[in-house]
């Protein structure tokens, strides 16, 4: 065909668009609603009762996850969603979309279904907002800290199976942190780790093969080391004072609680008892404290919130990021589960998350300034009448119930 055809062709086109154009030969604007609801033949009249039942599902199962967690009920299916809050946020804004293009806004049960979608957004929204940079920072940063009174964490839970000790060796190396404590290490992991002890002489240790065994590595003195079964007879805590290069002193807890799940504890009841524990024996002092480990839950949970009003901590994700470390395979249920919590004495220098190990967990790097009296008075989260008693019922039935609290092995 000639060029001349072609061109006679192509202009043809341009000049009939509308009469080739069965929509834009209709004299009104096309849009997806009209496309959808004006349609009443072949496929799309039957896909319009489909669409609606599936959206009406949608939104019910929005609303139930969104509620569910506002219930004191301490089952694993009820408190694990409070995990994925961002997951949720976003289904609920494409959930959304979805309701404005595919269902008819002017009938009263699309509005209803509307309204409620955007409230479970919201709600999921206020969880997850504070750690963004979109909000204020709880702490305040600290770029050139003095070096004596600086202490530097790498928290790592290696996963017992994973046997890629050198990975988390390199990383010690390379970061070059004051302390390193590691969850789920076993004797396997002790001989392994043994390597850092030229550098990080002082040491805690308590190898378990159930998955909960716990080794401290530090650079710095420690004095009056424990190690704790708070809750669980076999699920251990460190506790220690750490001495700064300036000869200040903080108090550090090191936990790593069993998660509520399937295959651990059907409630969530020994992880928030062992939280809120610390949380209390921590509000007692006026002392610098650092918490730090795999809490085995989110940063945003209802039970991390009730930790952080009763300890009065402060957290320096706030205004930051969320800094997921769970899970490392899985890039779109990733989760803030490994936690760092420190009295208002310190600023941030720096926190970040370092590469895989090939655990299931990230290392997490955080480097804290010990400045009393930078921060605001006001920082943090107070607690009410309403969260002291939560508190202590929390408490209590671990205390009244079948778990019992065990001793304390002093270093």
């Amino acid at each position: 065909m000639k060029a001349s055809s072609k061109k006679a062709i192509v202009i043809y086109c341009i000049l009939h668009l509308k009469e080739l154009n069965p929509i834009a030969n209709s004299n009104r604007n096309f849009s997806f609603q009209d496309f959808y609801f004006k349609k009443e033949s072949g496929t799309y009249k039957n896909i319009k009762p489909i669409m609606s039942i599936t959206l009406l599902i949608c939104t019910i199962l929005t609303v139930l996850v969104t509620l569910l967690p506002l219930s004191k009920n301490k089952h694993w299916i009820i408190r694990s969603m409070d995990f994925p809050r961002l997951q949720i946020m976003i289904f609920a804004l494409a959930l959304l979309a979805c309701l404005f293009i595919f269902s008819d806004v002017e009938k009263a049960e699309t509005l209803i279904m509307i309204s409620v979608t955007g409230f479970c957004l919201l709600y999921q929204l206020w969880w997850i907002l504070p750690y963004t940079i979109l909000w204020s920072k709880e702490v305040k940063s600290c770029k050139e800290p003095d070096k004596n009174n600086q202490i530097s964490f790498i928290t790592s839970n290696v996963l017992t199976p994973n046997k890629n000790a050198e990975a988390l060796i390199s990383l010690v190396q390379e970061y070059r942190p004051d302390i390193l404590i590691t969850s789920e290490t076993d004797l396997w992991w002790e001989n392994q780790l043994e390597v850092l002890e030229k550098q990080m002489p002082h040491t805690i240790k308590c190898p378990l093969d159930n998955l909960y065994g716990m080794h401290l590595y530090s650079r710095l003195p420690l004095h009056d080391g424990t190690i704790s079964f708070l809750i669980e007879n076999d699920v251990p805590s460190i506790h220690v004072t750490i001495e700064l290069r300036s000869g200040e002193k903080i108090r550090a807890h090191f936990l790593h609680p069993a998660p509520p799940s399937p295959t651990e504890n059907e409630e969530s009841t020994e992880r928030d008892a062992e939280l809120i524990l610390v949380a209390k024996t921590v509000s007692k002092t006026d002392e610098p404290v650092v918490v730090t480990g795999d809490l085995n839950d989110v940063a945003w949970s209802s039970t991390t919130r009730l930790f952080r009003k009763i300890s009065g901590l402060l957290d320096p994700r706030i205004g930051r990021g969320m800094f997921n470390t769970f899970h490392v395979q899985f890039p779109l249920s990733r989760w803030p589960m490994d936690h760092v919590f420190h009295s208002k004495h310190f600023t941030l220098h720096a926190i970040k998350r370092l590469p895989s190990i090939g655990s299931d967990h990230f290392p997490l790097y955080t480097s804290l300034a010990f400045s009393p009296q930078e921060n605001a008075n006001d920082a943090g989260l107070d607690a009410d009448s309403e969260d002291q008693e939560r508190a202590n019922e929390s408490i209590n039935e671990t205390v009244n119930g079948t778990t019992n609290k065990t001793e304390t092995n002093k270093i």
